[in-house]
């Protein structure tokens, strides 16, 4: 799917995933260019009021309580661990979304997928969505993960490429340039502006 062929109606709701201090901040896992999309992100959120759902990526509280190999995951990341326990707050979305969040749903989730959310799959059924508008970070990481689960559910994706990034700007450009066009039939990469022009509803 080109730009010129991306057309939304009103079964699309906007996934915004981990705009959160977490990444903001001079924290390890620290996105520099996350700042930059925020304007983007903004715009998509105000233009179409009541069609997103914010994501937060939580951190357990020490390395044990996570399950399965995520415990070695934050074994290796114990700096973000201690973090986390001495600000719980940087779990929180960012400053510049804040007002718009607290109109919005939001979802905590312990995996990269916000199909690791209990009940999402149901609440998008409930209101009979078939396109998912993605934005957020990390491209190469939560975001790529929702991508291919939602794939796998049956929706129509559209990845907003000017409001998603990484910490990687290379696996980033990877991601948006090489992965993600290999499936045109399920993925269509857009810009804000071109989004917003198509959503018609």
């Amino acid at each position: 799917m080109t730009e010129t062929a991306v057309r939304i109606g009103p079964n699309a709701v906007h996934l915004c995933i981990d705009m959160q201090r977490l990444f903001a901040e001079k924290t390890e896992w620290h996105t520099p260019t996350l700042a930059d999309i925020v304007p983007n992100i903004a715009r998509i959120i105000e233009a179409k009021p009541g069609r997103t759902i914010f994501a937060r990526f939580t951190v357990p509280e020490t390395p044990d309580a996570a399950e399965g190999n995520w415990r070695s995951y934050y074994q290796h990341w114990s700096g973000i661990v201690q973090a986390s326990s001495s600000d719980p707050g940087l779990v929180d979305v960012i400053e510049p979304l804040t007002a718009l969040a607290r109109q919005a749903e939001t979802l905590d989730k312990p995996t990269y997928s916000m199909f690791g959310v209990s009940g999402l799959a149901d609440r998008l059924a409930a209101r009979n969505v078939d396109t998912l508008v993605i934005t957020g970070v990390e491209t190469d990481v939560c975001v790529l993960a929702t991508v291919f689960d939602a794939i796998d559910r049956g929706y129509r994706i559209i990845v907003v490429k000017d409001a998603v990034t990484s910490g990687s700007l290379e696996s980033h450009k990877a991601t948006i340039d090489v992965l993600l066009p290999r499936m045109p039939q399920q993925i269509a990469l857009a810009s804000t502006a071109t989004l917003l022009a198509n959503w018609t509803d």
